[in-house]
């Protein structure tokens, strides 16, 4: 009889030796498993018990784990979070799980230390499904979490700073911020890119000017804080702003007051204040090239936003959406399977700024319906060809440079390079032998 007080979880697995497996873990770890081996046996229990999670198989003997979740939401009842555990070939399905509210899957073959760790942060989560409003980020776990913490922060947090490469979406995060807060979301979101704006019109720019201030300045004129008065002030590459500048917006940070130039008055500014870079700041303050107490200021809050090439989840997902807009003008296509095997091989050095880049020249460029890998490249940006472009060769060689760059960086030592990595010495080790990663490095403990 499970035990009460343990979290209770569902595992749906028709196959006896890893359900095994996982029931045993899954048992040492304190949790109270159910294992089911039919979807039929599966979708009584799901809708009968109140579980803290499901972990189930993609294929079973008599339907599918897909089925089990569809036929639940079907119900309309409150379900708890699905993992799924799917092969290479079934990505795609778990992808369009996760766009109905599944809460995240795994892929075969993977390490058990990691599932455990998985369903461990699932567990008291209770998942909606993702619809269109609230899955605007994308459908990947990371992106899904970054979206539960926005509420909260468009309630509480004045000042905000969001790091990332270039073109992973970092405006599109400041404005879902802005939206979400009943206060600003009728207000003003005005943004500013500090990267765009020479050092001699900055000051102006930012806090506005009075007549005769200087040459042309023939009227008073209000600036970009002024104008966000009420609402969110959006300061794009903010690591790109000079020294000078950064000591007068350290001041405003602080007091929320602004002076134009060529002014004395001190006007009161009341806004959110969201700052973003691609620049690693703080490197950039121990060498100088970045204010310390700017850096405090707009650091109390950060969100780190990961590129496309590690959240490919996503990369199907919004070619859609795109794909969608494009349609919207009266250009409607449909990406080929090779046309999809093409977009998740690429690594998306410009991110979701070039995907969306790519299906709009595609669809524009292509005479008929269907989108092949030549049209969404440009000569020379092709992927490898079609033998190594699958996604798990793909992945693996990912996973092997991953792993022998964090080799290199802890001088070969295993111990140091498992902690590194998040993974246990012991999954490091199978790694190393199944990518042939061992002989070739000096092994140490």
């Amino acid at each position: 009889m499970s035990n009460p007080t343990k979290p209770s979880l569902c595992l749906i697995e028709d196959d006896e030796i890893m359900g095994e497996s996982l029931f045993d873990r899954f048992e040492l770890e304190g949790y109270a498993a159910d294992w089911h081996r039919t979807a039929q046996s599966a979708l009584a229990a799901v809708g009968s018990k109140d579980y803290a999670a499901v972990v189930s198989d993609i294929r079973l003997p008599d339907g599918s784990g897909e089925e089990v979740f569809i036929r639940l939401l079907e119900r309309g009842i409150s379900l708890p979070p699905f993992l799924f555990i799917t092969g290479h070939g079934s990505i795609d399905r778990a992808v369009a799980l996760l766009k109905l509210g599944a809460a995240d899957y795994i892929t075969k073959p993977f390490d058990l230390d990691q599932l455990v760790e998985k369903v461990g942060a699932l567990c008291g989560n209770r998942v909606s499904p993702c619809e269109e409003d609230n899955c605007r980020l994308g459908i990947s776990p990371a992106m899904r979490q970054i979206a539960q913490t926005l509420p909260r922060l468009a309630q509480h947090a004045p000042t905000i700073l969001i790091t990332g490469e270039s073109g992973v979406g970092k405006e599109v995060i400041a404005r879902e911020i802005h939206h979400l807060d009943p206060k600003t979301q009728d207000r003003p979101f005005v943004a500013v890119n500090c990267a765009a704006v020479t050092e001699s019109l900055l000051e102006a720019e930012l806090f506005g000017h009075e007549k005769g201030a200087f040459t042309g300045a023939a009227r008073a004129r209000e600036g970009m804080f002024e104008r966000a008065d009420g609402g969110t002030l959006f300061l794009d590459e903010i690591g790109d702003m000079p020294l000078s500048m950064q000591a007068k917006l350290l001041r405003t940070v602080q007091d929320r007051k602004i002076v134009r130039v060529g002014g004395n008055a001190e006007i009161a500014v009341n806004l959110r204040l969201i700052c973003a870079t691609h620049r690693d700041l703080r490197k950039m303050v121990e060498e100088g090239g970045f204010r310390e107490d700017l850096f405090y200021r707009i650091h109390v809050i950060q969100i780190k936003v990961p590129p496309l090439r590690e959240r490919r989840e996503d990369i199907l997902w919004f070619a859609h959406r795109f794909l969608e807009e494009q349609a919207a003008k009266g250009e409607r296509k449909q990406l080929s399977r090779a046309g999809e095997e093409a977009l998740l091989a690429h690594p998306w050095p410009g991110n979701v700024r070039e995907l969306h880049h790519a299906i709009e020249r595609a669809s524009i460029l292509t005479p008929g319906l269907l989108l092949e890998p030549e049209m969404l490249f440009e000569e020379g940006e092709q992927p490898a060809p079609p033998d190594n472009r699958k996604l798990g060769s793909y992945l693996q060689r990912c996973e092997e440079r991953h792993i022998r760059d964090a080799l290199a960086r802890n001088d070969g030592h295993l111990g140091r390079t498992a902690e590194s990595l998040g993974i246990s010495r012991k999954n490091l080790w199978e790694k190393m032998r199944k990518l042939d990663i061992a002989r070739g490095t000096d092994e140490k403990q």
